[in-house]
């Protein structure tokens, strides 16, 4: 469903300033936001990921430098790689470590002397593509995050919806594959791969970077890069041709059954694999033939906000004001 403009204008929140943070493992982009739709970035630093101390000493020293960019009022939106539970707002992350087990807003905000919102960077790639990119004006947004692995975030009305634990839209995790694949006359047989959460045949296992490396072996017993599957698919080559069509048919399955069970009108694709466009319209035509809505405009679509949905999403995070 498309949203009204005037509904558009509700969803946006409030124009006061809002400083923001993209919060990653090596490095942390610093911005403004001073009405929604509007960024300023301002400053990238390194990020102190193992102390605690340093690293809100670090966000303090970048608000002070940048203070005139927004007021005593203004709150900190962050995106943070790893997880926020909207719970107790209580944080898990392997690229920060400093921040896991913290009640990360509420110790910023004491720190800082200012209110502190945080999403993960999922969420906030998310928030961006509802508001400011592939998903503006559609009522339900999923966003599919396929990189190294596989990650999501939906929005509806323009606002994240977050559940339990700060877990939604993690469509790659789950022992969900199919273990057979009927192609050209042949059936088939896929294991389910072990996966890092624990459990075995999550969409995780073959439907990020290093899955289609993992099915590549698989299916013919030699190690290529990601990149070079792909460029021989492109090109036609018989084996990458075969490990691309065995990915699609696996990988569309449980992404077609996420866009039923959302009902998005819009899957905005961030992360490395969004980069081979070629992939992402097989991928989107795959999809629609799965799902039940049929719809005149693509469905699986790359992002816009690649290079600055945690920035981005961020400022829509304070705007809005969580």
């Amino acid at each position: 469903m498309i949203a009204a403009e005037s509904e558009w204008a509700d969803r946006r929140g409030s124009g006061k300033p809002v400083f923001c943070a993209d919060v990653g493992g090596s490095f942390m982009k610093f911005a403004v936001s001073p009405a929604p739709g509007a960024l300023v970035p301002l400053e990238k630093v390194a990020t102190p990921a193992a102390n605690w101390g340093d690293l809100a000493a670090s966000l303090s020293a970048l608000i002070e430098r940048h203070q005139g960019a927004g007021d005593p009022e203004s709150p900190l939106a962050l995106s943070i790689a790893g997880l926020v539970d909207p719970r107790d707002g209580r944080a898990t992350s392997a690229n920060i470590p400093c921040i896991t087990g913290r009640r990360l807003v509420d110790e910023l905000s004491v720190m800082l002397g200012r209110r502190v919102l945080a999403a993960n960077d999922a969420d906030c790639l998310t928030l961006a593509e509802a508001n400011e990119g592939a998903g503006r004006g559609h009522s339900v947004v999923f966003c599919a995050i396929m990189g190294t692995g596989i990650g999501g975030g939906l929005a509806i009305d323009g606002r994240l919806v977050r559940g339990a634990g700060g877990v939604t839209g993690e469509w790659g995790h789950g022992p969900i594959l199919n273990t057979t694949v009927e192609l050209y006359g042949e059936t088939l047989h896929v294991p389910r791969f072990p996966c890092g959460c624990g459990q075995s045949g999550c969409v995780d296992t073959i439907g990020g970077a290093r899955g289609i490396e993992r099915l590549h072996d698989f299916l013919h017993g030699c190690e290529e890069t990601s990149h070079d599957i792909l460029g021989s698919w492109q090109a036609g080559e018989a084996r990458a041709v075969k490990t691309v069509a065995v990915y699609l048919e696996l990988v569309a399955d449980p992404l077609a059954l996420a866009v039923n069970v959302t009902g998005a009108s819009i899957v905005p694709v961030g992360g490395g694999l969004a980069s081979v466009i070629p992939l992402i319209d097989a991928l989107d035509q795959a999809v629609r033939r799965r799902i039940l809505n049929r719809f005149g405009h693509p469905l699986v679509t790359p992002a816009l906000r690649q290079d600055d949905g945690g920035l981005v999403g961020a400022a829509v995070l304070g705007h809005q004001g969580g």
